[in-house]
Parts: C-alpha cells; structure tokens; sequence
C-alpha cells in the first residue's frame, strides 16, 4: 500500500512524554491523531507510513483545561492520542520524524 494524503491528516504528531517512554518497553508507541479518526483507520495509517505491523490500537480523549491567557480565561484544544501496539520485532524510530 502507498501513503494516501489522508494518513499525514490522521496522525498529527508523536508524543514524547515520561509515560509515552514507558509504553515503549512494552513495544507501543504514542501518538497524537484527529479527532474523528477511528482505531482501524489509525491502524491503516501507522501501516502505511511507518511500514510495520500492528497488533492493536488504544485511543483516550483528554478535555481541554479552563486556563488563563493574558489574565483572560480560555480553553485549551481537546487531544486525541493512540496508544499504537507493534507485533514483535517491529520498531518505529519517532526521533527521525517521517
């Protein structure tokens, strides 16, 4: 399968984070995607791009929190991340970028 435009729009960016690294001890990787993907389309798309194997997807909404800009309230951006689990002997590098 070639990379289809959709795919760059489905995952945004990865996500380094303490609990991002612990989750690659157990061979998934974090990412960061568009709210209205779903899990197989997240599984097509880490396929595709990054040419390896999935085992299985987990994805978690995060609310944005109510903080202060300037002394005025505003909103942050709602996230969705996936938590993208690789079959054995697959590898994604997310220093390198894509």
């Amino acid at each position: 399968m070639s990379a289809k435009p959709q795919h760059y729009d489905v995952i945004r960016k990865p996500i380094i984070t303490e609990k991002a690294t612990m989750a690659s001890e157990a061979n998934a990787v974090v990412f960061e995607v568009a709210m209205d993907s779903t899990k197989p389309l997240i599984k097509e798309a880490v396929e595709t791009l990054f040419n390896v194997k999935v085992k299985a997807v987990n994805t978690t909404i995060t609310k944005g929190k109510v903080k202060r800009f300037k002394g005025r309230p505003g909103t942050r951006k709602d996230v969705k991340k996936a938590y993208v689990t690789l079959e054995e002997g697959n590898t994604i590098d997310v220093t390198t970028g894509l």
